[in-house]
């Protein structure tokens, strides 16, 4: 079956080899801004490839126990890779954003509060920085079930960085839409088994 061949080659896949390929498009992209390769305004380019990278990584994580409940394809081990990726990919945001944009600690901190549409991504920040830290052996021994708990944060982070997409981009865009739609989507998914565990 499609599913078990998958699932095999899955197995053989070090995680290492996950974060060489995803990281492969930092030094492309940073190439791309100093050469010309991303248009007239490179920074702001640059600024949201990175965020759209990430936001694509968040997404990718949310796809992966769908897949293994309903379809049974298991890349299971590779959740905490597209976390810590992800995570990796809103600090560069975050950096071009608020060193090469901005350029003014006076002016980050205005912005953050001033514009509604940064100070949901800075809150979706925030939400990831426990899930950062915690994305190691150590934690999921020492929190135990406190760690699965706190690891839901994902859900609202999702939700953020999706809103952020939105109302960020100017007049209307499909793109955004799409992306909000299917981290909606995906958490659906997830209402019943939230609801019986809830419940128990």
């Amino acid at each position: 079956m499609l599913v078990d061949r998958i699932n095999q080659a899955a197995r053989k896949v070090p995680t290492w080899a996950v974060y060489i390929v995803y990281l492969i498009p930092v030094p492309v992209l940073l190439y791309m801004a100093q050469t010309g390769g991303l248009g007239r305004e490179p920074i702001n380019a640059l600024e949201r490839e990175l965020g759209e990278i990430a936001l694509q990584l968040v997404i990718i994580g949310l796809c992966i126990s769908p897949l293994r409940r309903f379809i049974g394809v298991n890349l299971i081990k590779f959740r905490r890779t597209i976390g810590v990726l992800a995570f990796t990919y809103v600090v560069l945001h975050l950096l071009v954003w608020a060193v090469l944009d901005v350029q003014s600690i006076d002016r980050v901190v205005a912005d953050i509060i001033k514009r509604p549409y940064i100070t949901i991504g800075m809150a979706a920040f925030i939400l990831m920085l426990p899930l950062a830290l915690t994305s190691n052996n150590t934690s999921v021994k020492w929190l135990g079930a406190v760690w699965r708990r706190l690891h839901l944060l994902t859900y609202p982070v999702a939700i953020l960085s999706g809103v952020h997409f939105v109302w960020l981009s100017k007049g209307f865009q499909l793109e955004p839409l799409v992306y909000l739609t299917v981290i909606l989507a995906l958490l659906a998914l997830r209402v019943p088994t939230l609801v019986r565990k809830v419940a128990t």
